[in-house]
């Protein structure tokens, strides 16, 4: 069975940029200056802003991005979600604002987003985490959730949580999205999936974290990964599921 959602070829001027922020004054600009340097023709850049409370909104206006403000802070999951309601490109593109994903490997992602692909995740597993880019417990988090989502959903990721993505819009349908938190990455691996949707990953490189700190709770936001993937699972009676 062909997938449910097919558009046509990716063209110029077609990519989205959407960027979660939370206190992230001290490396937005350079996320900002990657994505421009490393996408030509881009569309649009939408950086919204979570509650910060430092200069991060104020830096990405200054850089060209429109800003999305949401007060209070309210989590990656809804700040996304907001970006994605703005945002009017055919493909989105995620790509975090601390600057541990590497602008340079954008056209990786986006040179794989042909006609019959409607995900693709930039794989940290696949490509390379960098020393003292993760922790860890955060490792083997990651490596457990990767292996779960894989034995509900019957699929072959390797790397579910990776933020760094690209995703064609036809693909998702934003009213369905519920994640608040971290788990906004499952919730767009089930909506595509789910969906008939086809996923391939690239390898790309996990650089350490150079300001600020991140709003993650291993056990609190594991948890709630967990719990999201399984009540996605149940929510349907059966799918099939396009992966390489």
């Amino acid at each position: 069975m062909k997938p449910k959602n097919t558009t046509k070829r990716r063209g110029p001027g077609s990519v989205s940029f959407i960027v979660a922020a939370y206190n992230e004054a001290k490396t937005i600009a350079s996320v900002l200056e990657g994505i421009k340097k490393h996408t030509p023709g881009l569309l649009e850049v939408i950086v919204v802003d979570d509650g910060s409370t430092d200069n991060t909104a104020e830096i990405a206006k200054q850089h060209g991005a429109t800003v999305v403000n949401l007060s209070p802070n309210q989590g990656k999951g809804v700040a996304l979600r907001a970006g994605i309601e703005k945002a009017t490109g055919e493909i989105l593109m995620f790509i975090d604002a601390d600057a541990q994903d590497d602008p340079a490997e954008i056209p990786l992602l986006l040179n794989a987003m042909t006609t019959d692909v409607h995900m693709v995740i930039g794989s940290r597993f696949l490509g390379t985490f960098l020393d003292g880019s993760v922790t860890s417990l955060h490792h083997l988090g990651n490596r457990f959730l990767t292996k779960m989502f894989n034995l509900l959903y019957k699929t072959r990721i390797t790397d579910t949580q990776a933020g760094f993505r690209a995703i064609r819009r036809s693909a998702i349908d934003v009213n369905k999205l519920s994640a608040v938190r971290y788990e906004i990455e499952t919730d767009l691996n089930c909506a595509v999936v789910l969906g008939w949707g086809r996923v391939i990953e690239v390898p790309v490189t996990r650089a350490p974290r150079q300001a600020g700190r991140s709003g993650f709770r291993s056990f609190y936001d594991g948890a709630r990964i967990l719990l999201h993937m399984i009540r996605r699972r149940f929510e349907t009676s059966g799918w099939n599921i396009f992966i390489d």
